[in-house]
């Protein structure tokens, strides 16, 4: 135990360590000024390392003066290791996750990016074991984002010794203190402005020393767009009355007061339907070219109708078409209740493989219109790689266009219409689900 002059000279030095560590920062990475700014410094005695929580850099004044000792750079890395989690945003969403593989992920996210700016303030010793790991994880990962590393150890069963290696060689900090983003003092809106900030002050640092690839990486993951595909499927849906008591609208303050003053008599009875929001009408089009894979396109039809299947959203008959296209419709299969679709899904057979022309399925569709198919059209979702010919007016319905993946060499969506990019590597896992 130490006496209460040894405490508070402990926290004295500790708090001095801390703030040298972000001077190094400063100095050496200016353009991380504002982050730094972001992170308040908050001792807490017997954490026994580094935390943050996205809004305050939490310490262990013992631990800080030993690692200090140790080697200043030590502790200046562990702090640029917890201030770039929050820059990547690897502390949001994070109780959707599996938490150990998570961890580990973001850890070699960040380590990697470290070891990159090659800054004497931050190297340590065992550096140079680290290299030949990453580059073996990049080979097999597909890259060195979180992200990346994270459905890599999702689908790959890793040694347990190999799991304790890889945390013992990249981990920095503690993770204790991340959480729900509604739990969050900074939100994620918040650290990704910092992070496009950051990304554009970072091209003239980086061309100055040829480094930052992983850097790079990481922060177009963190800032690039974010779609709810979720949230925009609710669109299609409509009102519709269902049968059933509507106990949302019903008082039975007056149905009990009518039976016992009048009897048998009730003041109100329960309306007998209800009206809710579910899903009626709307189009899928597959685009068939070349360039979209059997497995992926199933997979795609599998994750739509599940999201639209949670919560009893279909009503007991709908009207889903099916659209298989290329160049020109190849397909078109008529969904009107749930066994139909339970059906399709479990054998899909694709057809078509050429070229992509957007158009001829709008004009099918108006056909469809025209001809009485539809009551209530609400929507069309085309699932396509982008390369194609749009149409160029706008039709009477909300469309999405649900890519495979961003391509900053596809053009831009007509600007009538919503755009979702979608994960190869996770369609990919959701066909591994459903072997």
């Amino acid at each position: 135990m130490y006496t209460e002059e040894e405490t508070k000279q402990i926290q004295k030095l500790a708090a001095q360590a801390m703030g040298l560590a972000k001077d190094d920062l400063l100095i050496h990475l200016r353009f991380l000024d504002r982050a730094l700014a972001k992170m308040q410094l908050q001792e807490r005695f017997g954490l026994e390392g580094i935390a943050t929580d996205a809004q305050n850099l939490y310490y262990d004044p013992l631990y800080v003066l030993r690692l200090y000792q140790k080697t200043p750079a030590a502790l200046t890395r562990a702090c640029l290791h917890s201030l770039l989690h929050c820059i990547f945003a690897h502390t949001y969403g994070y109780e959707k996750l599996d938490a150990e593989r998570w961890d580990l992920a973001a850890d070699i996210a960040v380590e990697a990016v470290i070891l990159e700016l090659e800054l004497d303030a931050v190297t340590l010793e065992n550096d140079v074991e680290l290299p030949g790991k990453l580059k073996v994880l990049r080979q097999d990962a597909g890259g060195l984002t979180a992200d990346k590393l994270y459905r890599y150890f999702k689908r790959t069963e890793l040694p347990q010794q190999t799991i304790v290696d890889y945390q013992k060689s990249f981990r920095r900090d503690l993770h204790l203190y991340w959480k729900a983003p509604e739990q969050m003092e900074m939100t994620e809106e918040e650290w990704q402005a910092i992070s496009r900030r950051i990304r554009a002050e970072l091209k003239s640092f980086t061309e100055s020393r040829g480094l930052g690839e992983a850097l790079k990486e990481s922060l177009d993951e963190s800032t690039k767009e974010r779609y709810d595909y979720h949230q925009i499927l609710q669109r299609f849906m409509v009102m519709g009355e269902r049968m059933g008591v509507n106990e949302e609208e019903y008082d039975y303050i007056y149905y009990t007061y009518g039976l016992s003053t009048y009897g048998n008599l009730p003041l109100v009875e329960p309306l007998e339907y209800r009206e809710e929001k579910k899903v009626r009408e709307f189009v899928i089009a597959i685009d068939t070219s070349a360039s979209c894979r059997g497995s992926i396109v199933k997979s795609f039809l599998r994750k739509t109708f599940e999201m639209l299947k949670e919560g009893e959203n279909f009503f007991q008959k709908v009207n889903i078409h099916i659209l298989q296209c290329d160049s020109e419709i190849q397909n078109d299969v008529k969904i009107t209740d749930r066994e139909e679709l339970e059906a399709y899904l479990k054998d899909i057979s694709l057809r078509g493989f050429g070229g992509t022309d957007f158009r001829p399925v709008f004009a099918y569709v108006e056909e469809l219109q025209e001809k009485g198919e539809f009551e209530n059209l609400k929507g069309l979702i085309y699932f396509t790689d982008g390369f194609g010919i749009y149409p160029p007016l706008q039709p009477p319905y909300d469309v999405i266009f649900a890519f495979l993946n961003e391509d900053k060499t596809r053009g831009p969506v007509p600007p009538w219409s919503m755009k979702v990019v979608l994960e190869d590597e996770d369609l990919e896992e959701k066909v591994e689900e459903n072997k």
